[in-house]
């Protein structure tokens, strides 16, 4: 009688699972077929591959349960500022060389930008003229809610001073009602959609680009959360079927279908036909993400009460961008469609508002399991944490915000006041009341590296290594401590969390006999929480299959 061998052992490993102690585990056919105490190296066949890990950490492969892989690759690819000093003779010197060197181009564009490297928080018109003149010019900021224009893309544009704000956006101006520059919101498509199409085959090699770069951090699953056309920015739902088709996607993938809030309810049926012509292979598009406001920094995040010092000319309480009775109606129709919602609340309005949506659906639809989920929740009302558990909805945390730095404290936190402040990113507390949690990255708007994302979740703190964790100095202070969370549940929430809210937690996001084999090795084990900010992959397996590193 023939006894099937490994595919794959490692040994000498500190393997993270609920079993104590194990240091070794087998990979047969793509899963997890045996973890023990001892070397499991006896098992092996003669084509068994035998990995030593060294006495490092064998982790759960990470789920990233809100990324922009699209967005983020054509970062990569062009002229990226985001992994710059916030220095403005470092943008200066980018963008101008990167103009010089693409003579080619009719449009110059990048992103990345960080408000605080200017002088008053954001760019103006006038700089970028200064550093590209002759031809249109457009860089969306970090986080994605602005675009920094020079004169020749207003002018293409159509904006001038006297141009009405349009829906859901916002043209700023300065004290003489002259246009700055900044687009926010809604305002950035009036420049970005004459941005020259992405070419199909550029579209693909930034979504691989930024799947290599996943894989490098330990990430082997993701919900793309938004997948649909926003700021010049291709639909990646063509190209997700394409590399699912021909088994380029390595990576195991939820979709989130982008809801544009102008067609209202009419395009619920387009919706199911995208989703019922797109699940392949890894690729399941069963999400629909719906933005309920913007972001606090430019006052467009939706609040209970009104900002402090407001610098964008009366924003008040922030934007509604969905008004709340429709927005109910939105979630029972997707609910009952039995789509996911993944839902887009930074204001503590916001969040209330997601929540009552999202009760509505659940009083008009019970039983469903769709595991709907709010993403970032910067400020959520104490009178909402426990509605979370209460109503099942998924705390989807973006944990890298969480911490004192050059931004938050000079843009940020001003606008929010000290109450609010205290009630800024309360993971602790939502884990506290019995809220699920997942967690992502939001990248390109941050950093994808789950170790920093865990590391600031369990100190409130920036690592070290982040180079925007660091202004005039390091920022020691952490940022409200109370709501850190223990190490052990801030990986939880990147692995077994994340993979509950893409419907896959009985294939992934444990390290259990009989679920798919995909882990990460680490270059040594997380001893304290120093090493969790300085660990890295050696290498990353999808169903026992390096897609980073060798075997």
């Amino acid at each position: 009688m023939s006894t099937t061998r490994p595919d794959l052992v490692i040994v000498n490993a500190k393997v993270h699972t609920e079993q104590p102690d194990i240091t070794s585990l087998a990979v047969t056919q793509g899963r997890i077929s045996a973890m023990d105490r001892e070397p499991l190296a006896d098992l092996a066949g003669h084509d068994t591959r035998i990995v030593d890990a060294g006495g490092a950490t064998v982790l759960p492969g990470f789920t990233d349960a809100h990324v922009h892989p699209m967005a983020a690759g054509v970062q990569l690819l062009t002229c990226d500022l985001s992994r710059l000093p916030h220095a403005l003779d470092r943008y200066r010197s980018t963008i101008r060389t990167y103009a010089d060197s693409h003579p080619e181009l009719e449009w110059i564009s990048g992103t990345g930008w960080y408000g605080d490297t200017f002088p008053g928080g954001l760019p103006s018109r006038a700089l970028l003229d200064e550093l590209v003149p002759n031809r249109p010019a457009v860089f969306v900021s970090h986080d994605g809610h602005g675009v920094w224009a020079n004169s020749r893309a207003l002018e293409l544009a159509k904006i001038d001073d006297h141009t009405p704000d349009p829906v859901n956006g916002r043209i700023n101006r300065d004290a003489d009602g002259v246009a700055t520059g900044v687009l926010v919101e809604r305002a950035g498509d009036l420049v970005t959609d004459l941005l020259p199409p992405v070419s199909d085959e550029f579209a693909e090699q930034a979504l691989l680009a930024a799947q290599s770069h996943l894989h490098a951090m330990g990430v082997t699953g993701w919900q793309d959360a938004c997948v649909g056309s926003l700021w010049g920015m291709p639909d990646p739902l063509p190209v997700y079927r394409r590399l699912a088709g021909d088994g380029r996607l390595t990576a195991r993938v939820v979709g989130a279908l982008w809801w544009a809030a102008e067609k209202g309810l009419d395009q619920l049926d387009s919706l199911e036909e995208r989703r019922a012509t797109s699940t392949i292979g890894r690729f399941r598009p069963i999400s629909v993400k719906v933005m309920q406001d913007g972001v606090c920094e430019n006052c467009t995040g939706a609040m209970l009460q009104p900002y402090y010092g407001d610098v964008h000319h009366d924003a008040g309480t922030g934007a509604s961008f969905i008004d709340p009775n429709e927005l109910r109606e939105i979630c029972r129709e997707l609910d009952g469609r039995s789509f996911q919602i993944h839902m887009h609340a930074v204001g503590d309005r916001a969040v209330r508002e997601c929540l009552d949506a999202l009760e509505a659906a659940r009083r008009a639809n019970p039983g469903h399991d769709n595991r709907h989920q709010i993403a970032h929740l910067d400020v959520v009302d104490p009178d909402d944490v426990p509605r979370f558990a209460e109503l099942g909805v998924i705390a989807n945390i973006q944990a890298l915000w969480a911490r004192r730095d050059k931004e938050i404290v000079e843009r940020k936190l001003p606008l929010l006041g000290p109450e609010r402040e205290a009630r800024h990113f309360p993971f602790q507390e939502l884990k506290a009341a019995g809220a699920r949690l997942a967690m992502g990255s939001d990248w390109p708007v941050t950093d994808p590296n789950p170790f920093w994302a865990i590391y600031t979740a369990a100190t409130r703190l920036g690592p070290r290594q982040d180079p925007h964790a660091v202004g005039d100095g390091v920022f020691i202070d952490p940022l409200e401590s109370q709501h850190a969370l223990d190490l052990d549940v801030a990986l939880a929430a990147y692995t077994a969390g994340s993979a509950y809210a893409n419907h896959a937690e009985d294939e992934v996001g444990t390290l259990t006999v009989g679920r798919r084999a995909d882990l990460v090795v680490l270059d040594r084990p997380l001893t304290d929480l120093e090493a969790v900010s300085s660990a890295r992959p050696v290498l990353t397996l999808v169903d026992g299959e390096a897609v980073h590193g060798d075997l």
